[in-house]
């Protein structure tokens, strides 16, 4: 084994056992056991802003099949976003669904199609347009529906040369007990951690993601990670050693949603 991978190992096995010892004990006992897979499927748009409003309009007509699809438990969330962050070439607004099996999200996807709203006349105006699927193993959530919450992703990128189990490593030492503690405080209402299911990125790619309450909600999201770092000085170096951070990008929403 050469030098720098050797490195990386050792890294993350001090990483591993620095954060971990951080960890609440409830949090360690029950929540970090890697899960049933979910699946998420993500429609991305860009919408002249002289649709916006329409785009709202679009969405509530969608929920009939959402709603139908989350009562008779083909997928078990579903909402949708507008972006507070816009880029030049980014989405302005997305919708997306999850469901615990690929077919589940698919026949909700196959619904849209069939009913004609994937081709309405608003979606038809987008100027881009594009579609992601994503499948988590870490992931919790609060049942209910909330307007207006906000939803914060960290999208990452492992080294090339991180072992094959870095992002469970960095998933269960490090962002599902500040996620938990966040979600019993009631600062969060869900988070998971995503990597794609049908590669349209780098496999390497992966996603932190929270829906926040409220705006203070990404403040304590914030304040909680910085002080699991600082409770565990190794923490960021090792971190460090199995992420490129000239890769790293935030996203920024505001989100309604609906989870069962």
């Amino acid at each position: 084994m050469n030098k720098s991978l050797c490195g990386v190992f050792v890294g993350m096995y001090t990483f591993a056992m620095c954060v971990f010892s951080s960890a609440p004990a409830g949090a360690q006992m029950s929540e970090m056991k890697e899960k049933p897979p979910m699946y998420s499927y993500v429609g991305n748009w860009s919408i002249p802003r002289a649709q916006w409003a329409d785009m709202e309009k679009n969405e509530v007509a969608d929920q009939k099949i959402l709603a139908t699809a989350l009562a008779n438990g083909t997928i078990v969330a579903y909402g949708y976003d507008v972006n507070l962050v816009h880029q030049a070439d980014g989405p302005t607004h997305d919708d997306w669904w999850s469901s615990m099996s690929m077919a589940g999200m698919i026949n909700v996807l196959e619904q849209f199609y069939k009913s004609g709203n994937a081709v309405n006349p608003v979606l038809s105006a987008a100027t881009k347009h594009w579609d992601s699927i994503y499948v988590s193993r870490y992931y919790n959530w609060h049942s209910g529906s909330w307007k207006d919450a906000y939803t914060r992703v960290g999208v990452f990128n492992l080294k090339k040369d991180a072992p094959p189990d870095a992002l469970e490593m960095v998933s269960k030492n490090l962002f599902v007990p500040v996620m938990e503690k966040l979600l019993a405080d009631g600062a969060i209402h869900e988070y998971e951690i995503d990597s794609e299911a049908i590669h349209t990125q780098s496999p390497n790619t992966f996603y932190v993601v929270l829906i926040a309450a409220n705006a203070d909600g990404l403040d304590k999201f914030n304040a909680a990670l910085q002080e699991a770092l600082k409770a565990s000085p190794m923490a960021t170096p090792a971190f460090g050693s199995l992420v490129d951070f000239s890769q790293h990008r935030d996203e920024l929403a505001r989100t309604n949603a609906t989870y069962k």
